[in-house]
């Protein structure tokens, strides 16, 4: 069994998670309403990656007969400038999760809690390839500025994502 500590600890992940859905799932809400639509997909389809993360985890706890504690979401940003911010924004998301994910993976580690040790090992290594994707989305933002033609490519771009499959461009 689990200790309690590991527990809360894995719990807080799920909601860091859960969290992280809803605000992709705004952000996208925002993008379809400026006209943004292949950028509000890959936006979607990220919300629906966020989740299936948290579910991974859910499924873990119950696995091991864990308590779950599913907490109240906070309502999520709704309001952007540019679409250059939503991925900024969202590439200071994946770093704050980021360093979530090492901080449980140490603490599991330091508690011998083993099979989270290994689950948490996935994480560690989507979260390197999810902020390598929101980094290089951002810097091809920054290199268009505000230029409509460059705006509209990366999100004709973006809009290509296969569910469940990224490139280093974000792309499918």
């Amino acid at each position: 069994m689990m200790s309690q500590t590991v527990q809360d600890a894995i719990n807080k992940q799920i909601h860091a998670e859960l969290g992280a859905s809803y605000t992709y799932l705004a952000m996208s809400a925002w993008c379809e309403q400026h006209s943004f639509t292949g950028s509000a997909r890959w936006l979607r389809l990220q919300s629906q990656e966020e989740y299936g993360h948290a579910m991974r985890l859910f499924d873990f706890m119950l696995a091991r007969n864990a308590r779950l504690d599913l907490r109240n979401l906070e309502q999520p940003r709704g309001e952007y400038k540019t679409l250059t911010e939503i991925f900024e924004t969202a590439y200071e998301q994946e770093k704050a999760v980021s360093g979530q994910i090492e901080a449980l993976y140490e603490l599991v580690f330091r508690e011998k809690a083993y099979p989270a040790v290994v689950q948490l090992e996935w994480f560690l290594n989507e979260q390197v390839e999810e902020e390598k994707t929101c980094r290089e989305i951002v810097a091809q933002l920054h290199l268009i500025g505000s230029d409509p033609s460059g705006l509209l490519e990366i999100d004709r771009g973006l809009g290509s994502r296969a569910p469940g499959v990224t490139t280093k461009s974000g792309q499918a």
